[in-house]
C-alpha cells in the first residue's frame, strides 16, 4: 500500500447555501427592520435580484412572503412598497405588549433561577451598543431583555405569541431610537428600574415600570410625543 488516501476523504464537505428565495427574504427583511429600506421606499425585482445575486423568480417568492407578514405591499409591474410604521400598528403592538408584559412581570416574582443574571448581561450589552451608536443592535437586545421576562413564566404559548411581535417591535424600536435619540437613555434607565424591582421581589413596582415604559409608545402613536 502506498498510504495515499482518496482526496474525497480529506476534503471538507461544502457548506450548503440557503435557497435563493430564503436569501432574498432575509436580505429584504433585515433591510426593512434596520431601516436600510425606509418606509415608503419602492423596491424593484431587478434591483433586489442584482443585490442578492439571484434571478427574479426567487425574488417574487420572497416578496410574497414579506407581503403576508405586513412589511411590504406589492404593486404589479412597479415593485414592492416598504410599508411605513403606522400609528395604528404602534397602538396595536403596545396594547398587546401591555397585556403580556404586565402579566409576565407579576409572574417573574419570585424571580426564577438565572433570570436576574441574564437581564444584567443584556442591560450591559445594550448600554455598550447604545454608546457605540449601534442602534439596530441595541433594539435587538432591547427585545431580548423583555422576552427573557416573558419566557421566565414558563408559558410556552404566551412566549410564542410574544415572539410573533418581535419583527414589528424591532422595526418600531429602531425608528424610535432614530427619531427620539433622547429616549435611548430613558429606556436604559427604565430597564434598570425593572431589573431592580425584580431583584427586590417587588412585583407591583415591576409592573408599574413596565406600564410606564411600554405605555410611552401609546403617547407616540397619538402624536403626543415631540
Amino acid at each position: 500500500m502506498t498510504g495515499n488516501s482518496p482526496a474525497s476523504t480529506t476534503e471538507k464537505p461544502a457548506v450548503k447555501r440557503p435557497p435563493a428565495a430564503d436569501r432574498v427574504y432575509t436580505h429584504v427583511k433585515q433591510g426593512v427592520l434596520d431601516r436600510s429600506y425606509e418606509g415608503g421606499a419602492l423596491l424593484t425585482e431587478g434591483e433586489l435580484a442584482e443585490a442578492v445575486g439571484v434571478s427574479r423568480t426567487p425574488v417574487r417568492e420572497a416578496l410574497l412572503r414579506l407581503e403576508m407578514e405586513g412589511l411590504i405591499k406589492l404593486y404589479p409591474k412597479k415593485g414592492a412598497l416598504v410599508l411605513p410604521v403606522s400609528a395604528q400598528e404602534i397602538a396595536d403592538v403596545v396594547e398587546t405588549r401591555l397585556l403580556v408584559e404586565e402579566y409576565a412581570a407579576r409572574r417573574a416574582v419570585p424571580t426564577p433561577p438565572g433570570l436576574v443574571e441574564r437581564l444584567e448581561e443584556l442591560l450591559v450589552r445594550q448600554k455598550e451598543q447604545a454608546a457605540a451608536g449601534k442602534l439596530a443592535e441595541a433594539a435587538v437586545t432591547d427585545r431580548c431583555f423583555h422576552a427573557e421576562i416573558v419566557r421566565s413564566g414558563g408559558n410556552d404559548i404566551l412566549s410564542r405569541l410574544y415572539d410573533q411581535l418581535r419583527d414589528r417591535q424591532l422595526r418600531m424600536g429602531v425608528a424610535v431610537m432614530h427619531s427620539h435619540p433622547d429616549r435611548i437613555a430613558k429606556t436604559l434607565t427604565e430597564h434598570e428600574e425593572i431589573l431592580n424591582a425584580l431583584r427586590l421581589g417587588d412585583a407591583e413596582a415591576a409592573v408599574d415600570v413596565v406600564h410606564r415604559h411600554v405605555g410611552w409608545f401609546s403617547h407616540l402613536a397619538r402624536g403626543e410625543v415631540r
